[in-house]
């Protein structure tokens, strides 16, 4: 489905127009005149959700500065793989929406160019921006944020963030709950994401950092940290505690909780809806180790085409028509997702539900967008859930990460 908005579009224009210019759309009393950019036409791509808000921002953009904007909707899990193939036989779009954990691949495939906020980069949660960085790039313009956190029953252990793994387990055995906590290891194939904050507390992250924030493909999981968080996940498996075992998958998590069985629960804000008969409270997820319990973020942004034709035009659009408060609020009254624009953010943290999202993801890491992310699920999850149901943790933990490494080339 395409949507023309606007007058038709020329074939170039010229790109000159854009110098000492800080764009249109800006509602500070600083901003510049709009740029001219008649004739120019921007093609981009966007979700049915996402696209009302993007059409008023798109709107805005041609009033004030004479391009046309053609909006494409396309389905979002269609999106990265036509990216990829279209762009570089110059079919692609100008701008496309998408998530972060795409980067590596779109960076890979030289489908993608970098972007410059300038001064609104302060405008956005830092986890959003490190999640559109790669190899010390912006890459994308973030718009939206997710991450798990704890779910706790109101009713049965009141609303107080629990400060440790143990307080939390303590609470719920007070209770009276006939489980203190529950959560998904997607039954016997293992689930690394949900179980990622409890990792990390161990100081036990899957891939190392660099000082940029960007990963390196140096598996970090290993060693005495990696090894501490095993027996701990043994500890609480089926030969242990038994609060975290391989009989529970989503659904079944999702049931337990919603039937008052269980105090506790980790899930992400799309898990909200299937707990109709409890009151809840958000939390970030206590620490199991001495570290943080640090999710995954997911990020969703607008990435730019290395092949587009009118880049710096693309990229007015996107730093002073979609980098602006209305846009942002826009797009997350158009399909509520935790804003990365920290002021909008605030805003709708009004709700104690989003703050508890928000509160977590703000302690959080990106999920990592380099390829080598793509090799690491099936080993990492098997060995988690070899470990929940009993097998020896330590050995267990060090052939995943040796057989993880080999894999890798490592």
């Amino acid at each position: 489905m395409r949507k023309h908005i606007g007058m038709s579009a020329l074939a170039l224009a010229s790109v000159a127009v854009l110098a000492g210019c800080a764009g249109g759309g800006d509602t500070s009393d600083e901003a510049s005149e709009p740029v001219d950019a008649s004739g120019v036409e921007l093609t981009v791509w966007v979700d049915e959700n996402r696209e009302p808000a993007v059409e008023a921002a798109a709107a805005t953009f041609e009033e004030e500065t004479g391009a046309t904007v053609t909006l494409v909707q396309k389905n979002f899990e269609d999106i990265r793989n036509d990216f990829i193939t279209q762009v570089p036989t110059g079919e692609g779009p100008d701008i496309t929406i998408g998530a972060h954990d795409w980067l590596g691949a779109l960076v890979s495939a030289g489908v993608v160019n970098t972007i410059d906020l300038g001064d609104k980069t302060g405008e956005f949660e830092q986890v959003a921006l490190d999640a559109m960085t790669y190899d010390g790039q912006l890459y994308a313009l973030p718009y939206s944020l997710e991450a798990i956190a704890l779910i706790q029953n109101v009713d049965l252990v009141g609303e107080e963030a629990p400060a440790t793994w143990d307080e939390m387990i303590q609470n719920g055995i007070d209770s009276g709950a006939e489980r203190p906590f529950v959560i998904n290891t997607a039954g016997q194939t293992g689930d690394g994401y949900t179980m990622y904050p409890f990792q990390t507390s161990f100081d036990a992250p899957v891939f190392v950092q660099d000082s940029s924030g960007s990963y390196t493909n140096e598996v970090g999981m290993g060693g005495a940290s990696g090894e501490a968080f095993a027996e701990w996940l043994a500890a609480n498996g089926e030969d242990g505690t038994g609060y975290i075992s391989t009989t529970v998958d989503y659904a079944i998590n999702n049931e337990l909780f919603n039937s008052g069985e269980a105090a506790y629960t980790v899930q992400g804000p799309w898990a909200i809806g299937e707990y109709p008969d409890v009151n809840v409270a958000v939390n970030p997820v206590p620490p199991a180790g001495d570290g943080t319990a640090a999710p995954f973020v997911g990020v969703q942004g607008f990435y730019l085409s290395s092949q587009s034709e009118n880049a710096l035009i693309a990229q007015e659009f996107l730093v002073n028509y979609i980098a602006t408060e209305d846009a942002q609020r826009a797009l997350y009254e158009a399909d509520p997702r935790i804003p990365a624009w920290s002021t909008v953010a605030e805003e709708v943290a009004s709700d104690p539900i989003i703050a508890g999202f928000l509160a977590s993801s703000q302690n959080g890491v990106p999920m990592p967008s380099i390829p080598e992310m793509g090799s690491v699920w099936d080993f990492w999850n098997a060995a988690q859930a070899q470990i929940i149901a009993g097998a020896d943790p330590v050995p267990t933990w060090d052939t995943m990460v040796s057989d993880l490494e080999a894999e890798l080339g490592g």
